[in-house]
């Protein structure tokens, strides 16, 4: 072939082979950016109030009495929310005022028998409760305002009777008025349709300041605080100005989502008031200040990852990937050892390394399923172990998934060995394991370090082994091999396919992953660093 082709077909591979390289990286960009870019909303973001106290009372960060009065200012500001909501709800639900109007019967009844009056005087209050509660019941009902202003009337007229003063029954007048006072501004034929808008209205409220003061905490962690953040904030408050329905605009076609403003469907009303004024006063109601949230690699986290950090998940990452090694470690080098230095050429040998590169094709969630019959069912209960999932058997499962990686990076290691350094050592008198241990295994070193690095990254990122064998969604970090643990990769799956919940928290579930990228990269870094290390002393600079 002549120089000058073969020098442009030279040129032509290298620009081929740069455009490659080029594009590989531009797809790690496109896909690895946006997906750094949201995981690193997990630790830098604006933190509200509401952060502020889930931090204080779930792990105890924060200063208490700072916090304390932050949140009462900010709940000053909400109050009035509350306000108007109950103004315009006394004047909507029906049910829970005839409820209201049943129990200050009940209690009336209660407060006169422990007063003991005389049996026909009682007969005679208790009758005359009941016509008003009867007539408040009508008025609620009611959907016209001149026969709810008789009703009121009637009931009013009761005001002054000495025998319903200061009594239990003076709630009655209380509601009469309030209620009449509430429907001023109402459509009467429309409260049925109110009650259901108010209590989606209510439900965001609820998720944006968490429970009402005087309400019990909730069970969940969940439901104990409002918004935390103030991405947060902002996507409740379209939903508070915003409701969004499915609407067929022609016959046959798929439906459409349309947007409807809340403030126009209350327009008119006392709840109209609502909207401004969160609006104008939500900072107010929030506090929101620039966060770095770097306990997140530390906190543990409440159910479903809702609230709280990864950092039992990074340990027990850590703990597998580390015992692992180990494992995978010396098995590797002895295997490509003999395979190298002692066993000769043969059928059986042949078969061997068909085996070793056959294996190193398995997908993973064979070796999990073999983990879970070896090492879970067998070989640990064998020796007097617990027959369960455990940290040792997913490392032991982890080692054998990746044993199969380290035994050919370990034998092309020894193999680039020059012949030279085994022949002098030998002719010096050296035994041939002495040789190997001294001087093969020293300058294999690099290239077994490599090995080290390949295996690292997959033990560290893998799922479906330790899926059967060691991986759990929640638990304490472990304090023994016999024992669960939560991993990075685990709770990301864990997040994205199996909890509900979790999904209402993305940047969980993006930090998590990030977190798994850059550890396996530190960990990568640190063997390269290793190796760079070895390298130098051994070719003496």
């Amino acid at each position: 072939m002549a120089k000058p082709l073969r020098n442009m077909i030279d040129r032509i591979f290298s620009i081929v082979t740069g455009l490659t390289v080029a594009f590989l990286v531009l797809v790690l960009v496109v896909v690895l950016a946006p997906m750094f870019a949201k995981g690193a909303t997990a630790v830098f973001f604006r933190g509200t109030v509401e952060f502020r106290k889930m931090q204080l009372a779930q792990f105890g960060h924060g200063n208490e009495t700072q916090v304390n009065e932050e949140s009462e200012q900010t709940q000053k500001t909400r109050l009035r929310v509350y306000e108007i909501i109950d103004t315009f709800k006394r004047g909507v639900d029906i049910d829970t005022l005839t409820d209201q109007a049943k129990k200050v019967h009940r209690d009336f009844g209660d407060e006169l028998q422990l007063k003991g009056i005389e049996r026909d005087e009682y007969a005679e209050l208790r009758s005359l409760s009941r016509s008003i509660r009867n007539d408040l019941t009508d008025a609620f009902q009611a959907t016209e305002k001149n026969q709810i202003k008789e009703n009121i009337d009637k009931i009013l007229q009761y005001e002054n009777d000495q025998h319903l003063t200061n009594t239990e029954a003076a709630r009655y007048f209380t509601m009469a008025r309030d209620f009449w006072e509430s429907i001023q501004d109402v459509d009467l034929q429309k409260r049925q349709e109110y009650a259901q808008q108010l209590a989606e209205v209510e439900q965001i409220i609820r998720d944006l300041f968490g429970p009402r003061p005087g309400e019990p905490s909730p069970a969940l962690a969940q439901f104990r605080y409002g918004a935390t953040r103030w991405d947060q904030v902002q996507d409740l408050l379209h939903k508070l100005f915003w409701k969004q329905i499915w609407v067929q605009q022609e016959s046959g076609k798929a439906l459409v989502q349309k947007q409807i403003s809340r403030p126009e469907q209350f327009k008119g009303t006392v709840l109209a008031q609502l909207f401004p004024y969160v609006e104008q006063n939500i900072d107010k109601m929030f506090n929101p200040r620039f966060t770095v949230y770097w306990r997140y690699f530390f906190d543990d986290s409440t159910p479903g990852h809702y609230f709280g950090g990864i950092g039992p998940e990074i340990y027990g990452t850590l703990l597998l990937t580390l015992l692992s090694m180990i494992f995978v470690v010396p098995l590797g080098v002895v295997s490509a050892a003999y395979l190298t230095e002692c066993a000769k050429d043969s059928p059986v040998i042949r078969i061997i390394r068909m085996s070793i590169n056959t294996l190193a094709g398995v997908p993973s969630i064979v070796f999990g399923l073999f983990g879970l019959a070896f090492f879970v069912l067998f070989l640990i209960p064998l020796f007097g172990g617990p027959s369960k999932p455990c940290v040792l058997a997913g490392s032991l499962t982890l080692a054998v998934l990746t044993l199969p990686v380290m035994i050919r990076a370990s034998e092309e290691a020894i193999r680039t060995v020059p012949q030279s350094y085994k022949e002098g050592s030998l002719a010096l008198g050296a035994s041939r394991f002495r040789t190997f241990v001294t001087v093969i295994l020293p300058a294999a070193l690099p290239g077994i370090l490599t090995g080290v690095i390949l295996s690292l990254s997959r033990v560290a990122g893998e799922t479906a082994p330790i899926l059967f064998t060691a991986g759990v969604a929640l638990g304490p970090p472990p304090t023994s091999v016999f024992q669960t643990t939560r991993t990075l990769s685990y709770g990301s799956w864990d997040m994205a396919v199996a909890d509900k919940l979790a999904a209402m928290v993305p940047h969980k579930q993006y930090g998590m992953v990030v977190t798994l990228i850059l550890l396996v990269l530190c960990l990568n870094a640190l063997a390269i660093i290793v190796r760079w290390r070895v390298f130098k002393k051994l070719t003496g600079q």
